[in-house]
């Protein structure tokens, strides 16, 4: 009885130092998470993509008016940003055709543009609770993770639809991980008068330009950059 009383109290030591060692080590890990998050946060804007050729760009395409904004942004990008990869909502059905058409129209002008259109599943649909919108978040993001690290684009550009937070996570993560810096291009939507949308809150800290089309937003947010109407 002595000696099995011993080699459970021997046994329950054990265990509660491999937790404890578990638990530092995780925070450790966590620490480092943080640190790395907060560089590549603050060093971003001075990543300066396409020193030395094409500029791989993932544009975030929204249903409706998002679609037409982005469009209108890509408008006036140079030939140099090759290829784009358009990622869209997989319920989403009016996107394709307005991408495909305005990539029909670009190659007149540049034979070897080169574009991809890919589908990820939404993030929250219009009257969604917020409760099954992190559920949906997190389905999405397990597609983004995968479709981010093999298309290891240099910007992902993005205007606002729900579908743009998974991915611009799964960026931020290559870079967290030391595998590749991506720029995270922010663009509020011009409907954006006086406050920023969901999506804009929860990207505004984490992206590398922010931009508003509203100086009243400019204002409030020390952070964004004011070019007028910029779509």
């Amino acid at each position: 009885m002595c000696f099995g009383h011993f080699w459970s109290s021997g046994a329950a030591v054990a265990v509660m130092a491999f937790l404890e060692g578990a638990v530092y080590a995780a925070g450790f890990i966590c620490l480092l998470f943080i640190i790395r998050l907060y560089y590549i946060v603050k060093t971003g804007s001075s990543y300066k993509p396409g020193a030395k050729g094409p500029v791989a760009v993932l544009v975030v395409a929204g249903s409706g008016g998002h679609t037409t904004e982005i469009l209108r942004l890509m408008e006036s990008l140079s030939a140099g940003y090759t290829p784009r990869h358009y990622v869209i909502a997989d319920t989403d059905r009016m996107s394709e055709e307005k991408i495909c058409s305005f990539e029909s129209s670009k190659q007149n002008s540049d034979s070897e543009s080169q574009f991809s259109i890919c589908r990820i599943p939404r993030s929250r649909e219009v009257l969604q609770s917020w409760s099954s919108s992190v559920l949906s978040t997190l389905h999405a993001l397990r597609f983004s993770l995968p479709l981010v690290f093999r298309l290891r684009p240099d910007v992902v550009l993005c205007n606002g639809p729900g579908t743009c937070v998974p991915l611009c996570v799964a960026a931020l993560l290559l870079g967290i991980l030391g595998m590749k810096k991506v720029l995270i291009v922010y663009v509020e939507s011009i409907c954006r008068v006086q406050t920023l949308s969901l999506t804009g809150k929860i990207l505004y800290p984490i992206s590398d330009y922010f931009f508003v089309q509203w100086s009243s937003l400019r204002d409030k947010y020390p952070k964004s950059i004011f070019l007028g109407r910029i779509v």
